[in-house]
């Protein structure tokens, strides 16, 4: 028993050492998690979209580049279409998962189904938190009362809606802009023949999920033209 009370001071250090380089560890995976980023990419796939759903595909990367540095992304496909599908994806950490969620899906005919949208979306930050949702379409054919009511809620969760809009359709408009104040996001138009303008979108939201506003002011001190847009909206409430 003395022998055993006289080895213990000496191993008592290598213990300690390792424990330390345990809990290191631990550390470092726990921050490394806590830092990726999680937004969900939602788009109308319903017919009059193809062309947008395709531009959409071949830029959605943007998102995974313009957070790699800071931590990762992971995002989640919800999409609409037909009569009544409005399905979502589990969440991916790359582009070229997505890149090939998204190649397997057709636009079909179709009503928008913004709420259901907004609903999920709802139920996935109530869960774990979300970074931001992220909404491309060009219509809206629901009750914006409703769609109001979901948004506040998503609002009070602290998720931002960044409705990015193509065409200039009014009513669409003022419903997606309702939404984007309601949550405290932004609303931007944009037309499809200029890709790099939502490819830089995409980017800046993401951006957004992953590091804050802090990053967004970041970005935008750097002269980055989507992330001044979407800082002057935010910042507008």
């Amino acid at each position: 028993m003395g022998d055993d009370l006289n080895k213990t001071p000496a191993t008592r250090p290598a213990q300690n050492s390792a424990i330390d380089a345990f809990l290191e560890k631990a550390r470092s995976v726990t921050d490394s998690r806590a830092s990726r980023g999680r937004l969900i990419f939602a788009l109308d796939a319903t017919m009059s979209r193809q062309p947008t759903w395709d531009l959409a595909q071949s830029i959605q990367g943007e998102m995974f580049r313009t957070t790699a540095a800071h931590g990762g992304l992971d995002v989640q496909l919800v999409y609409f279409r037909g009569f009544g599908e409005c399905r979502a994806s589990r969440f991916v950490s790359g582009g070229e998962g997505l890149g090939a969620l998204m190649a397997k899906i057709s636009c079909r005919g179709g009503k928008t189904q913004i709420g259901r949208v907004l609903s999920h979306a709802l139920d996935e930050t109530r869960a774990q938190r979300v970074g931001a949702l992220v909404y491309i379409g060009d219509a809206m054919e629901e009750n914006p009362d409703a769609l109001a009511s979901t948004a506040g809620e998503l609002g009070l969760l602290g998720l931002k809606a960044f409705m990015f809009q193509e065409g200039a359709d009014l009513e669409t408009q003022r419903a997606y802009r309702e939404i984007a104040r309601l949550t405290g996001g932004a609303h931007v138009a944009f037309d499809s023949s200029a890709p790099r303008r939502l490819a830089e979108l995409l980017g800046a939201a993401a951006a957004y999920a992953v590091g804050g506003m802090m990053e967004l002011e970041r970005r935008a001190e750097r002269g980055e033209g989507a992330a001044r847009l979407l800082l002057s909206q935010m910042g507008a409430r």
